[in-house]
């Protein structure tokens, strides 16, 4: 058993780190690798299905508020963590984000980078621990998945191979390489993963879900293969093509939208659902946002800005569902965005229990020094029938292959045709023309707060513009640091131009 085995650090020199707490726990995994002792070059095989059952609990990272998903989301145009006298001020960490001030020591880009490349590195020990067909596959898969991260998040990524010691720096693979590898190992991978169909707990490996992440790496190739990470970008008509390929290959797996929005986050069955984790929970995607009045008692933190809110129009299903009021326990929480006088679970008024006001969430909310009600609000996941936190879905592989018409790829569809088709099934107005605009609006409508804005904004050329409380405009941005720590113990590593 491989747990016998004394676990040490390979790659990255990582000190003791000061839990930051608010409202929750800001933990994160000190390790960027490991090797063990015994065994040529320190690595002895392990079981494989252990392994990868291990692996796939990885997936819980994910569903933190902090690291990855704070990486890609506080960093947008979509959220802002307001600093609330003393809650949520953790030393500034949220609002360097959202700002764009953050530096190579930064607790969240330490966070992900150690996860991620941590994560990883555990997918070559079950590639190099004699696994069957499947199992190599949805290791390569995993591989994949995490490595894909990083090369979005940091743009060059270290490898190290199970037979070499903690002695040998690592390679590293520039943007380029890493994705040439990712996409080799999802390549490799499809024969050998099985076929499943939508379920609301998709939490293993698939053909679609290698899929969708061929879909987006293709859809994003301007991007990680540009000379210069901050653009210009230019979009190969053969990687828009291969999009729609790999999209209309999901929708023959039998996935399709789902008539009703907010079902898609529930434990119900979903035509939506391509990858799920059955590790962590989504109760984190409520608990941030929810106010200290409300049922369930949430950390009150994360709102929307004004100018995303008024991106929806009345009547699209994914803007708002009203709340029950019927008496049941969270009958009082709506789902989507929420906005307007606050309501306990029979309907009466609900009260600020710090102000003793009437607890009203406005649009209106300041980056720092904001009242406790400042701010509208967003759950997709509802504490009353929230399913397994969602890493794909078919709405977001539908706008990948609009994205990729409207590039210049080749369907018996136009853009706008899968645009309306969209909208129309979300209850909203269709529309007569697309431009670059519209495209990203309608992404961060049909994919708010699901982790991801970052990446699309800076696909479309939005994330170095200015907007509320965020000035800086550095190009350099587009990418993250790397660590202080990981720099200084690999020198193979280069730190990220202008950090």
């Amino acid at each position: 058993m491989m747990l016998n085995f004394k676990y040490i650090l390979s790659f990255i020199i990582v000190g003791s780190f000061i839990s930051l707490q608010s409202c929750t726990d800001l933990s994160v995994n000190p390790t960027d690798s490991i090797v063990k002792e015994g065994g040529s070059a320190g690595f002895i095989p392990g079981d494989p299905d252990e392994l990868l059952n291990s692996s796939y609990k990885d997936f819980a990272a994910f569903t933190d508020q902090n690291n990855m998903y704070a990486l890609g989301t506080h960093t947008s145009d979509e959220m802002i963590p307001p600093t609330r006298g003393v809650d949520w001020g953790d030393n500034g960490v949220w609002r360097t984000l959202h700002a764009h001030n953050w530096d190579a020591t930064h607790t969240s880009v330490l966070g992900a980078w150690n996860s991620l490349h941590g994560n990883a590195y555990k997918t070559n020990e079950i590639i190099a621990s004699g696994p069957d067909a499947q199992q190599e596959a949805e290791a390569k898969f995993l591989r994949a998945f995490f490595t894909y991260h990083a090369m979005d998040f940091f743009g060059q990524v270290p490898f190290r191979e199970v037979t070499e010691g903690p002695d040998v720096d690592p390679k590293v693979l520039t943007r380029s390489e890493a994705y040439d590898f990712i996409k080799s190992d999802l390549e490799s991978a499809i024969a050998n993963l099985p076929s499943t169909g939508p379920s609301a707990t998709n939490s293993r490996a698939s053909k679609a879900s290698a899929y969708f992440l061929l879909a987006k790496l293709h859809l994003n190739a301007g991007v990680y293969k540009a000379a210069d990470p901050a653009g210009p970008y230019t979009f190969d008509v053969a990687d828009m093509n291969k999009v729609i390929e790999y999209v209309d290959l999901i929708k023959a797996e039998g996935y399709d939208l789902d008539s009703d929005y907010f079902n898609i986050f529930t434990a119900n069955p979903s035509p939506e659902i391509i990858l799920t984790s059955a590790e962590g929970s989504a109760q984190n995607r409520w608990m941030m946002t929810l106010h200290y009045s409300q049922n369930p008692s949430g950390w009150n933190g994360f709102t929307t800005l004004a100018d995303f809110y008024s991106k929806f129009e009345d009547g699209d299903s994914r803007k708002s569902q009203d709340p029950k009021l019927d008496g049941s326990e969270f009958g009082g929480i709506g789902k989507g965005f929420l906005a307007g006088q606050q309501y306990d679970n029979d309907g009466n008024i609900l009260i600020d229990t710090r102000s003793q006001a009437p607890l009203i969430f406005t649009p209106d909310v300041p980056l720092a020094g904001a009242a406790t009600e400042k701010g509208i609000r967003a759950i997709k996941y509802h504490p009353a029938d929230a399913g397994e936190y969602i890493f794909m879905r078919y709405g977001s592989a539908h706008l990948m292959k609009a994205e990729a018409i409207y590039r210049g790829g080749t369907s018996d569809k136009s853009a706008l045709d899968m645009i309306n088709e969209l909208r129309t099934i979300r209850g909203a107005n269709t529309i007569s023309s697309i431009d670059d605009n519209s495209l990203l609006d309608e992404l961060g409508r049909e994919t708010y707060w699901e982790g991801y804005r970052r990446t699309d904004q800076i696909r479309f050329g939005t994330f170095t513009n200015e907007w509320s409380f965020k000035t800086v405009t550095d190009a350099n941005r587009v990418l993250f640091p790397i660590p202080s720590t990981a720099l200084a113990s690999n020198p193979n590593l280069e730190q990220n131009a202008g950090y």
